[in-house]
């Protein structure tokens, strides 16, 4: 079989897992809007570099222990919801002013990485890519590894799409009030994302 038999269907999969909203794309476009791209550029990596590896985990097996064990899987849904729910709050209650304050810091990209990895959601959506994508050949290494890296390009483009997006969001809310509100809708669809993942899960 020819490995790039899948490639298109895997690309466009890919693509669609990246762009849509979710909470590391709402946590990035929120850190580019209110500290810039440049600042929120390490997220953007470690986010992605963190959701490729765990494709290549789940395709070299470790995956699978999510699938047979699913108290693990429900105690890091929780702690994902948890952590989420907290980084709303700190969100919803942040002042529109004085954004570069010692006491205000953007999405870093540690905190992108752990969200990744504490995100049951993103272990299945990989787990998803190596069963439908991932080529039955004499190399499953290297084709998991292929996987990958494809995933890693498209996903650097989805999010530093939605960072960029931040970056244009104080052009089109241009007062204080309007990227107080902003922030707050914000602050709220991170909160429902993180919650109607766990109750999804």
């Amino acid at each position: 079989m020819n490995p790039f038999y899948n490639a298109l269907p895997f690309l466009l999969f890919a693509f669609v897992a990246s762009i849509t909203p979710g909470p590391t794309n709402i946590l990035i476009l929120t850190s580019s809007q209110r500290f810039g791209v440049k600042a929120t550029l390490p997220a953007v990596v470690s986010a992605c570099v963190a959701a490729s590896l765990i494709v290549f985990i789940s395709g070299a097996g470790a995956g699978e222990a999510l699938r047979a064990w699913p108290r693990v899987r429900q105690g890091m849904s929780w702690a994902g919801a948890l952590w989420l729910s907290w980084l709303s709050w700190q969100l919803f209650t942040a002042p529109a002013a004085d954004l570069h304050s010692d006491a205000q810091r953007p999405f870093s990209g540690r905190a992108a990485a752990i969200l990744q990895l504490i995100n049951p959601k993103t272990w299945m959506m990989a787990l998803a890519i190596v069963s439908l994508f991932a080529p039955q050949g004499a190399h499953p290494l290297r084709d998991v590894s292929l996987l990958s890296l494809w995933f890693l390009l498209i996903s650097l483009v989805c999010l530093s799409a939605w960072a960029l997006l931040g970056k244009a969001v104080n052009r089109l809310f241009r007062t204080t009030t309007s990227l107080l509100w902003f922030q707050r809708v914000m602050a709220l669809c991170l909160l429902l994302s993180a919650w109607a993942g766990l109750l999804g899960a």
